[in-house]
């Protein structure tokens, strides 16, 4: 564990740190010794990780209550971690909950997907990647998503943001893994999180919030998977289905892909 926080240390930077995979990775970097900077939207949900953080590991924390979407979330979260040696960067916020087609709500809802999971990890990317090219040392994860791999309905824009997530990680790990800085693009499937457990609750596809939705893949092995390759990027996929699926897509043309994502979702919506 030292030998990990000599090499990521000593401040990590969580964002989605509230709940599901943001909060595991939170509490596994703590347990590796770093400290840790919890970012979400919900102060008093920020308030109990880091108690329990604190009390588990030992370690300091800092809760920041920004929301991502806003303009200028950026420039805010720098200035408050401005005294911070941030070594280790995670940015797993970025959910879509609403599942909706495109022309269903306003344009506001798009372009604050493109703000959060585009705009965002780029800009604290580029600040905080400097010092760790400066120190030769340093870790960044970047969550995507297997809605990044082609279009879909209902999620227009949040699977363009995601698939520039998973551009922007690979390109990224090409300029800095040279200098000493792992970078990864953890691409997931359907994971057991919160948010998936509300948004099929809602869509009558399991009985209560507290159910795990069948099929899904637990935080605990995508925390275990975003460690074990960290050093071996730019790209990981979780799990055995979203790899079956890319496997699949790779072997079709883009135009059937599109076609393939777009029975899926129809099939899971059960209509």
């Amino acid at each position: 564990m030292s030998e990990f926080a000599d090499g990521y240390g000593p401040w990590a930077l969580v964002a989605g740190a509230s709940d599901g995979v943001g909060s595991a990775m939170a509490a596994e970097l703590a347990r590796r010794g770093l400290n840790v900077v919890l970012l979400a939207r919900r102060q008093e949900v920020l308030d109990d990780v880091a108690a329990g953080i604190r009390e588990g590991a030992g370690v300091q924390t800092r809760t920041l209550a920004i929301d991502l979407a806003a303009p200028g979330a950026a420039r805010e979260i720098i200035d408050a971690t401005a005294d911070l040696d941030i070594g280790f960067l995670v940015y797993c916020a970025g959910a879509d909950p609403k599942f909706a087609p495109f022309l269903s709500g306003p344009l506001s809802d798009a372009e604050a997907l493109v703000q959060r999971n585009c705009m965002v990890p780029m800009q604290l990317c580029h600040h905080y990647a400097q010092p760790m090219v400066d120190r030769g040392r340093g870790g960044i994860i970047i969550f995507g998503s297997g809605a990044g791999f082609a279009g879909g309905p209902n999620m227009v824009a949040y699977g363009a943001s995601k698939a520039f997530d998973m551009v922007f990680a690979e390109a990224l790990w090409t300029e800095l893994s040279p200098k000493g800085v792992d970078v990864l693009g953890l691409i997931l499937g359907k994971t057991d999180t919160p948010a998936l457990r509300k948004l099929e609750h809602e869509r009558g596809q399991i009985s209560s919030p507290e159910q795990t939705p069948p099929g899904a893949a637990g935080v605990d092995d995508v925390v275990a998977a975003a460690f074990a390759n960290l050093a071996d990027g730019p790209t990981c996929l979780v799990g055995p289905e979203i790899q079956a699926a890319a496997q699949l897509m790779a072997s079709v043309s883009r135009n059937d892909a599109v076609r393939f994502i777009a029975q899926a979702v129809t099939a899971a919506m059960g209509s």
